[in-house]
């Protein structure tokens, strides 16, 4: 997905973002998050209206963005995670609860909370999707926040 956006079609100078990113799979989630503050920048987002928090984890960060979702302090959250299949279970309970996790405290607090999270079978798959280029999923995950605010802004 190209991410060709405008700022003026999106949201104003007035709102705040925080990204989160998991430090597990960190050679992939830094590729995100590069990805995620490269389309903030190209599009003229305020470097100042921007916070990049870490957690050790994808599991970790649902109860991350509840904390920051409680504080009513910004307007749009991003959460960056690679998970990658291995040879037992945990791959399944870690997606689920993630995912889980993460729409509740969209819903609970109404809030955008872009899921960056990939979910891959092997490292090469989450690798592509964290490069530098059209299809970086931080910078797609970025887009989503952006357009829901817009779409708040709009109702």
């Amino acid at each position: 997905m190209k991410t060709k956006i405008k700022i003026n079609e999106i949201v104003g100078a007035k709102n705040k973002m925080v990204i989160i990113v998991s430090q597990f799979n960190e050679d992939i989630t830094e590729g995100l998050l590069k990805g995620a503050l490269k389309i903030l920048q190209k599009i003229g987002f305020p470097k100042n209206k921007i916070r990049v928090l870490k957690v050790p984890g994808a599991f970790e960060l649902p109860l991350a963005a509840s904390w920051v979702a409680k504080k009513k302090k910004v307007d749009a959250i991003v959460c960056l995670g690679a998970v990658i299949r291995g040879d037992t279970a945990h791959f399944d309970y870690v997606c689920q609860g993630v995912t889980s996790g993460l729409g509740r405290v969209q819903l609970d607090y109404q809030i955008p909370v872009a899921f960056g999270v990939l979910t891959v079978d092997k490292k090469s798959q989450a690798l592509e999707r964290a490069s530098d280029d059209e299809y970086n999923k931080g910078a797609e995950a970025v887009v989503a926040a952006l357009k829901m605010l817009q779409l708040k802004e709009m109702i």
